[in-house]
């Protein structure tokens, strides 16, 4: 019995380094690629007048045609017999 339970120690322990070391992998290929062309910079919010920035107009308008997709949809699955 001691041996199983050393056996299956080294096993998940082998298996624990190999998960760290393809992360690491992953990370240092992650990082080459960052280095070789740097990610865009963000763009800068503009201000309106009334103070709120311009993309806050924008998302509530997609807001806004994304409630109205989903009514529509809910409205044809009723319409098709489901029930939501």
């Amino acid at each position: 019995m001691p041996t199983d339970d050393k056996a299956t120690k080294s096993e998940r322990d082998a298996a624990a380094k190999a998960v760290l070391d393809n992360m690491a992998r992953l990370k240092a290929m992650r990082l080459a690629r960052e280095a070789v062309s740097p990610p865009a910079p963000a763009k800068k919010k503009t201000a309106t007048k009334s103070g709120k920035t311009s993309s806050s107009k924008t998302s509530s308008s997609k807001s806004a045609e994304k409630a109205q997709a989903l009514a529509a949809w809910l409205a044809d699955q009723r319409s098709g017999g489901r029930r939501t």
